[in-house]
């Protein structure tokens, strides 16, 4: 219920109003079944679109700190966060990759949308730059189609220095679905072959967007390249 009021009344009708969202391709998003989002990453406020727009509901993998603050900034982080469709996840172990690979596993099986970035944190500066291999490594374990989107304008309407949101205008591109080959489980996977197919995803983001391909993670990215 909190889902679809924070959707339809509480914040829904403020990010249409401020970011007058202009969509392609929500055919390409199936009625029912596993779905993977896997989208390129400007702004915090991307996974607010999404969820926005995606006809079904969507659920974000976010940080167990989000979800274990004090006092009433912590509760309503918590509520917040749980209602926008974010589960909380131990990334801070060494086992926190297999944990965060176990938790959207178990999404799709339950026939769920997962939605990643694969980037892993926000673009430095618009470009695209090279994808974790772990929305790729689900698909394989779990056959779910892969589906690409490309967000634009977020960045505008979430700067990352700003304190407040503005007025902007968001695209969102929702490409195809990509099938991979199932495998038994996460280990069975060769590195090369995840890898490839994570750089061709993340080339094919580039692509659609129109914007650069960057072959190194954004969390290395330094203003001196």
């Amino acid at each position: 219920m909190w889902y679809r009021l924070f959707k339809y009344v509480l914040l829904g009708p403020l990010l249409r109003l401020l970011g007058r969202p202009e969509v392609e391709g929500l055919q390409n998003v199936p009625d029912k079944g596993p779905v993977i989002i896997a989208a390129n990453h400007l702004a915090v406020i991307d996974s607010l679109y999404l969820a926005l727009v995606l006809p079904r509901r969507v659920t974000f993998l976010a940080k167990q700190e989000y979800f274990t603050g004090t006092g009433f900034k912590g509760r309503f982080q918590r509520w917040f966060f749980t209602v926008a469709g974010q589960v909380p996840v131990d990334r801070t172990g060494g086992s926190a990759a297999a944990d965060a690979l176990a938790a959207a596993t178990k999404i799709l099986e339950s026939g769920g949308v997962w939605a990643i970035h694969p980037e892993g944190t926000r673009s430095p500066d618009g470009r695209i730059y090279r994808g974790r291999t772990g929305a790729l490594r689900v698909a394989m374990a779990t056959g779910a189609p892969v589906i690409p989107v490309v967000l634009s304008g977020t960045d505008k309407v979430n700067p990352r220095d700003g304190r407040f949101w503005r007025f902007g205008k968001v695209r969102i591109d929702v490409g195809a679905p990509r099938y991979y080959p199932s495998i038994v489980s996460h280990t069975d996977l060769p590195c090369a072959h995840v890898r490839t197919a994570t750089d061709v995803l993340m080339r094919e983001l580039a692509a659609r967007s129109g914007r650069h391909y960057v072959d190194s993670y954004a969390a290395t990215f330094s203003a001196a390249r």
